[in-house]
């Protein structure tokens, strides 16, 4: 086979059609892109996450002793840092993260602490909290 008479013609461009992007050709040819689920579930499998550590009588206490200095003084908006438990959405287990704000107030019937930017944190998922100096 001689491709001579063809080898140097210009590409066909169509009137009707735009031009694909390079992306879109390359995705025609991706064999295993119907594997991205398998591979989304592979890597959820793998990503790690905590359990909830549960406050001795001595850590609740302290706890306790902060929550009610924070309500004797809850004019004063104080600044605090809270590390508490976020439960995973997916798989047992979560991990800890940590907020800073103003305390505004306890929610004693939903028993959440709320901070002046409306951010609400269960008191059971608190695993410390300390008034910051400003």
């Amino acid at each position: 086979m001689n491709y001579d008479d063809i080898i140097n013609m210009k590409h066909p461009t169509s009137i009707n059609h735009p031009r694909m992007s390079m992306n879109n050709r390359a995705a025609q040819f991706a064999p295993f892109a119907a594997l991205k689920t398998h591979v989304d579930k592979i890597s959820e499998a793998g990503r790690l996450t905590t359990q909830k550590r549960i406050l001795d009588e001595d850590k609740r206490q302290v706890l306790n002793r902060v929550l009610n200095n924070l309500l004797i003084n809850k004019k004063e908006h104080l600044s605090i840092m809270i590390d508490y438990f976020v439960e995973d959405e997916y798989k047992e287990g979560g991990s800890y993260a940590t907020v800073r704000g103003q305390f505004k107030d306890i929610d004693e019937i939903n028993k959440r602490v709320i901070l002046l930017d409306k951010t609400t944190i269960l008191i059971e998922d608190i695993y410390h909290i300390s008034i910051l100096k400003d």
